[in-house]
Parts: structure tokens; C-alpha cells; sequence
């Protein structure tokens, strides 16, 4: 009997083709002949709609070489897509359009104020959320550092730390301007009165995109440098959902963010905590709590928009031990645990969409065959009693 069949479905990055999370892949791929699942990798562009076919990334795992060929569609497709400002961007919202009869592992989760607006409709989740609103004007920000001595200020499609613009109010009264640009680039700390904070918000590069102003939270390690955690939930092989791992990340020094793009380091949770907190009693505490909160969170949003397979909530814990939920990535990179150290956090969190992409296509089967064999028995059942009328007939004659 023929191997199941997932398709990777991802973008290039450009147009020499490049695959940004090629290593990764070549994981996977390696994971599912291990499991008995065919994998391959494509993007819309591989696509021919006339034909029904898809012209294949493949990976040969004995050559350890990628190559080309014409398959067929798969019987399950995780989603790897991030956001692009492409024309390869709209090809794949068409083709989820095109496509969305097939069996996907993951739908695509919204922006960053929708999922906020989302959570904070349940008021187990509200507790955890930084005081967030829906960038318009200058007032906005305005009414946020009131109450607050740092904002935020994040693209609500953006990625990676990228356009994130940080406001902290001194006690003078002036405003502390930093951040990162959507290169990524430091951007250099300056200093401006609160009458220039509009001016100063205009002449950000907003790239396009719209913004929301969050809460800033105190997470300053003691050398200076800011620190979260980021939590990786995903679906296991029977289809339920577990706290893969969390890891720790220092951002740079005079880094705003901590991702590991913009030069933060990975660290384990417990260390950092170690660090932060101090008791062994309240970190473990923490962690119970944070895993809960994750797998609830996860639960929530799949409810809410479809099919996921795996989140990474992006998590701050203040001095008191609190948690707070800074946003969801449903495309999460693995690294982090892979550099902090954590092998075998990093090994299944590369194999379980594998093996949670196998419990899917063998679930939907069985309640494919079931209905199959409903419909067989009900038609046998019919054939029977018309059987029945006919014999009756025939006495009656």
C-alpha cells in the first residue's frame, strides 16, 4: 500500500529561489520516512492548476542532495507560509483559496490585534494581556504612556522584532525613542520632548503596515539587556496538544527585542529564571502555570479560526512571577531550543507536526472508510428489504 503523502507548502524568499528554512526541512523529510509518511516541499509557484500536478522540491536522503519531480497532490499540507511583501504573497493567498477543500494541518491565524481582541474576550486570559489598543494617531500612544512608563509600538503583521518602536517616559517628562527598523537594524536612542512625540511617530517607517501601542513590561535582566520566553505548543501524534519546550532569549545590548534575528542569544528557561526570580519553588510554579496557559491559549485560537498544528506564544514574566502572553507566532522557528541546548526539545519539535500530520491523514481516512462503509451497508439494507418485497409479491401472486 502506497505511503501517505504531507506537502511542506513555503514561499522563496526570492527569486533565486532560497528557502529559509531548507535544514529544517531535510528533518522533517527524514522524520517521515522514519514514521512511514512521504515528505516533500513546494510552493505555489510549483504548482500546475491544468495538470493537478506540483513540480517538487524532494530531498534524497542518502546523497543528501535536493532535487525536482512531478508528484501529485498530497493528502495533507502544513502551512509553513510567513508574511511577504511579494507578489508571491498574494499567489498564496490564492492558492488557499483555490485549495481549501484539502486537508490542511494548520489554517492561517490573524494579526497580531485580532488575536489580542480574540483572548481578551475570556477572562482567564485577560489577567495575562499587556494593555493593548489599535494604533490611529498620536493620542493613542498618548493615552497608553499615561498610565505606563514604556510602550510599544508593533506592526501587527510583523515578525522577527522588525519596525518595533519602544517610548519610555523619563521622569523629566522627555521621551526615550528606540527600536528596530524593518532591516532589523538598531535604530540609535534619541531623546525628544513630548510636544515632538507626533513628529517623531510621522517620520517612523511604518513600512505600510498598521500598528498597534502595547503595554511595556519590566523584563530588564540585571546587565541591562531585555529577556522573554518562548513557548513552542504543538499537536502530538495522537492529536492532542503538549508544551513541546520553552526556552529563555536576551536580546543584545541596547536591543529593544530579544528575537534571535536581531542578535539575541538563547538561554534555557530555568537559568534566566534562576537569574529573575531566584526560588526553585516559584519557578516551578511559574512553569506549571505558563504550560497550562499555553496549551489553554492553543485550545482557544484553533477554536476560533480552524485547524493549527503548533503556536509559540512569546511570554514575559515580571519580577513577581506574573505571566504575560506578548504575542503568537503561528510559524514558530525551532532554534531557540537548539541553541539554548536543548536537543531533544529541538529533535520533537522538528518531528511532531510529522508525526501529528500522520495521526491526521490515518483519522481522516478511518472516518472516510467508516462513511464508506455506512453508505455500503445501508445500500445492502435497502437491497434486502426491496428483496423482501419482491418474495412477498411473489407469494401474494
Amino acid at each position: 500500500m502506497a505511503q501517505p503523502i504531507l506537502g511542506i507548502l513555503t514561499l522563496y524568499l526570492n527569486e533565486s529561489k532560497v528557502l529559509e528554512e531548507r535544514p529544517v526541512y531535510e528533518k522533517m523529510i527524514a522524520a517521515g520516512k522514519r514514521i512511514g509518511i512521504s515528505v516533500f516541499v513546494f510552493t505555489p509557484q510549483d504548482v500546475e492548476d491544468s495538470s493537478g500536478k506540483i513540480h517538487a522540491m524532494v530531498f534524497n536522503g542518502t546523497t543528501k542532495k535536493w532535487g525536482r519531480s512531478w508528484v501529485r497532490f498530497p493528502n495533507v499540507i502544513y502551512d509553513r507560509c510567513r508574511i511577504q511583501r511579494s507578489y508571491r504573497f498574494q499567489q498564496l493567498l490564492a492558492f488557499r483559496k483555490r485549495y481549501s477543500h484539502l486537508l490542511f494541518l494548520n489554517r492561517p491565524l490573524r494579526n497580531k490585534w485580532t488575536v489580542y481582541r480574540t483572548l481578551s474576550k475570556v477572562a482567564s486570559f485577560r489577567a495575562h494581556l499587556p494593555v493593548t489598543r489599535l494604533y490611529q494617531s498620536t493620542e493613542d500612544v498618548v493615552a497608553v504612556l499615561k498610565k505606563f512608563p514604556t510602550v510599544y509600538l508593533k506592526p501587527i503583521n510583523g515578525t522577527g522584532g522588525r519596525g518595533i518602536l519602544r517610548i519610555d517616559r523619563g521622569k523629566d517628562g522627555t521621551l526615550l525613542l528606540q527600536g528596530r527598523n524593518h532591516a532589523r537594524s538598531i535604530v540609535r536612542p534619541r531623546r525628544i520632548s513630548r510636544s515632538g512625540l507626533s513628529a517623531a511617530l510621522g517620520s517612523w517607517d511604518m513600512h505600510g503596515d498598521r500598528y498597534i501601542v502595547q503595554q511595556g513590561l519590566n523584563i530588564k535582566l540585571p546587565n541591562g539587556r531585555i529577556h522573554d520566553y518562548r513557548m513552542l505548543v504543538q499537536k502530538n501524534g495522537s492529536g492532542a496538544w503538549e508544551v513541546t519546550g520553552c526556552a529563555g532569549r536576551v536580546g543584545p545590548v541596547r536591543s529593544i527585542t530579544s528575537n534571535l534575528h536581531g542578535g539575541g542569544e538563547a538561554a534555557s528557561m530555568n537559568s534566566l529564571l534562576r537569574q529573575w526570580i531566584g526560588s526553585e519553588a516559584t519557578i516551578t510554579e511559574i512553569r506549571k502555570t505558563a504550560e497550562a496557559f499555553g496549551i489553554n491559549v492553543a485550545r482557544h485560537l484553533e477554536t476560533s479560526y480552524g485547524a493549527l498544528c503548533e503556536l509559540a506564544l512569546d511570554l514575559a514574566i515580571d519580577r513577581n512571577g506574573k505571566i504575560w502572553l506578548l504575542e503568537v507566532n503561528p510559524k514558530p522557528s525551532r532554534e531557540v531550543f537548539k541553541q539554548a541546548g536543548e536537543h531533544e526539545v529541538y529533535r520533537k519539535a522538528i518531528v511532531r507536526p510529522i508525526e501529528y500530520a500522520l495521526w491526521t491523514y490515518r483519522q481522516k481516512k478511518e472516518s472516510r472508510d467508516n462513511k464508506l462503509s455506512t453508505s455500503k451497508n445501508a445500500n445492502l439494507e435497502q437491497r434486502l428489504q426491496l428483496d423482501e418485497i419482491d418474495d412477498y409479491s411473489d407469494r401474494l401472486d
